[in-house]
């Protein structure tokens, strides 16, 4: 009696559905964005047309151009640049500086304070809004790019995540090596701890950047004057009171958007790199 023996998958080879569930995942991120842009070239009645329009129209440029008369548009998108810009460089920055001094130095209080920093992002943000105003207030900020920068230069999970990584990646034998041939802690710092971590706190930057260009809350509230708006503000004052012209919306969220997409396809890369060696480290 013959015995069949099971033939067995070669390592590394990938079913065909995964395949399959990898394109059906990458059509459901993708969609919106192509539905997006169908209803920037449309006008609203067309979007609301059932069965829907699956082809674009040709009323893109046209919209946008309205978008352009209608809100100071561009001046949004610088604005939006500058302030996600500082926020991500301020992020990386400052919250690997914090994160470097409760992994690998000693001071009284050290644990206390660092779970207060974890205990914050528990709190709602909308619970800080009142508090923050009021602080912007006596500063003479409202109205300003620096009241959405300042609040946003460093997060406590930012810190969070630079304290774990820092402390997973760094040893304690190297630091005190640096100490002993001279360095002062700020030299420690920037020249030691900060270069091993950078893919960590690019990403960091990065997530800081994203959250900034897409904050809506805070800019409606504390922006007044239309030079100083932020992208999203600029779509909101596309919008009346009585109605929305989806087609003249969508315009300026597609508009809104791309920056991110040319932000997505430069760095993606290095993203997911600076992801996995904080995942695979430890």
């Amino acid at each position: 009696m013959t015995t069949t023996t099971p033939r067995r998958r070669r390592p590394g080879r990938v079913r065909w559905w995964t395949y399959l569930l990898l394109a059906a995942a990458t059509v459901a991120c993708l969609f919106p964005l192509y539905w997006m842009f169908i209803v920037a070239t449309t006008d609203t009645a067309t979007a609301t047309r059932m069965p829907p329009e699956v082809v674009p129209g040709g009323n893109f440029l046209h919209l946008v151009g309205l978008v352009l008369e209608t809100v100071p548009f561009l001046q949004a998108l610088l604005n939006s640049l500058a302030v996600a810009t500082a926020i991500g460089v301020g992020q990386a920055v400052l919250c690997a500086l914090a994160g470097f001094a409760f992994a690998k130095l000693s001071f009284p209080g050290r644990n206390t304070l660092f779970l207060l920093v974890v205990l914050t992002m528990t709190v709602p943000t909308q619970l800080s809004v009142i508090p923050q105003y009021m602080i912007m207030s006596q500063l003479g900020w409202v109205d300003t790019l620096q009241a959405l920068i300042v609040p946003g230069l460093a997060s406590a999970f930012g810190i969070f995540w630079m304290r774990q990584h820092i402390t997973a990646t760094i040893s304690d034998e190297l630091v005190q090596a640096a100490t002993i041939d001279g360095a002062n802690t700020w030299q420690v710092f920037w020249r030691i701890a900060f270069p091993i971590v950078r893919p960590a706190a690019f990403v960091l930057g990065l997530f800081g950047f994203v959250t900034a260009w897409n904050d809506f809350l805070w800019p409606f509230i504390v922006l007044k004057s239309p030079e100083r708006y932020t992208a999203q503000i600029a779509i909101k004052a596309l919008q009346n009171s009585y109605d929305v012209d989806l087609g003249l919306a969508m315009s300026g969220s597609f508009l809104a958007t791309i920056p991110l997409v040319v932000l997505f396809v430069i760095v993606g890369r290095r993203m997911v790199a600076g992801i996995l060696e904080g995942a695979f480290k430890g």
